[in-house]
C-alpha cells in the first residue's frame, strides 16, 4: 500500500505519519512553504521524514492573498486567548484561507500520478481553533470529489485523528513511538515554544491531560 502524507512537522501530522507507518503504508511526505512567519516547522518536517526514512517533497506556494492570515503577515498580531476561548469555535486571524483544500488538492494530484492508495491528512475537529477546513464534513465532500475528479478514482482520503482530543492524539503518538521530540507546534519560530498562541495552549493541555511530559520543553 502506498500513501501520500501531509507532513507539517507538527504534533498532529507527525502522529499521522507514525500511524501510517504502523499500518504498513509505503509513505511519501509533502510539506508546504506558503509564506508562514518562520521555517521552524519545515525543519521539523525534514527531521521527522529523516527519522522514518521517507521521501519528502517541499512545495513552495506564492499566494499573496494568504497575507490575510496572521500566520503569514508578520505585521498582524497572533491571538493570545484563554484556553476556553480557543474552543468556542470562532474563526481566528490565524486561519489561512482555503489552506487545507489547496494542500489536499496537491497531495491528491501526487497520489493520482503515482497510483497511491491513500492520502493521509492530520486535521482535528475536537481540540482545535475553529478552522472550517478541519471539519469532517469537508473531508467527506472532498472524498466524493476525488472519486469523480481523478484518473485512479479510488484514492482514499484518510483522517486518522479528526475525531480525537489532543489527549488521545498524544496517547496514540506515545503508543506508536512517534518522534514528538522532533515536532513543532508553535506559531512562532523561536528556540522554544511561546506558550501563548492557540497551538501551544492546545498542545500543552493535551500533554497535561495525557499525563506525559512534552519532550520539546
Amino acid at each position: 500500500m502506498k500513501a501520500i502524507i501531509s507532513l507539517s512537522g507538527g504534533l498532529d501530522s507527525t502522529t499521522c505519519l507514525a500511524w501510517a507507518v504502523d499500518r504498513g503504508y509505503d509513505c511519501y511526505c509533502v510539506s508546504f512553504d506558503y509564506g508562514q512567519r518562520h521555517i521552524r516547522e519545515m525543519k521539523s518536517a525534514r527531521a521527522v521524514a529523516r527519522y522514518y526514512k521517507t521521501p519528502l517533497y517541499e512545495i513552495k506556494l506564492n499566494f499573496p492573498w494568504l497575507k490575510k492570515s496572521s500566520l503569514v503577515d508578520k505585521n498582524k498580531k497572533i491571538p493570545n486567548k484563554k484556553y476556553e476561548e480557543i474552543l468556542k469555535g470562532s474563526i481566528p486571524s490565524t486561519y489561512v484561507p482555503g489552506r487545507n483544500l489547496v494542500f489536499a488538492s496537491i497531495l491528491i494530484s501526487y497520489a493520482d500520478a503515482v497510483k497511491a492508495d491513500a492520502v493521509i491528512l492530520g486535521p482535528n475537529a475536537i481540540d482545535y481553533s475553529g478552522y472550517p477546513d478541519c471539519r469532517p464534513s469537508f473531508y467527506k465532500a472532498l472524498s466524493k470529489a476525488v472519486k469523480y475528479g481523478t484518473e485512479k478514482g479510488d484514492i482514499k482520503i484518510i483522517t486518522p485523528i479528526i475525531n480525537m482530543s489532543k489527549k488521545e492524539i498524544i496517547k496514540l503518538a506515545v503508543k506508536l513511538k512517534a518522534p514528538l521530540h522532533l515536532s513543532w507546534s508553535c506559531y512562532f519560530g523561536g528556540k522554544k515554544p511561546c506558550g501563548k498562541c492557540d497551538s501551544c495552549k492546545l498542545r500543552a493541555k493535551g500533554f497535561e491531560e495525557a499525563g506525559v511530559k512534552d519532550p520539546i520543553l
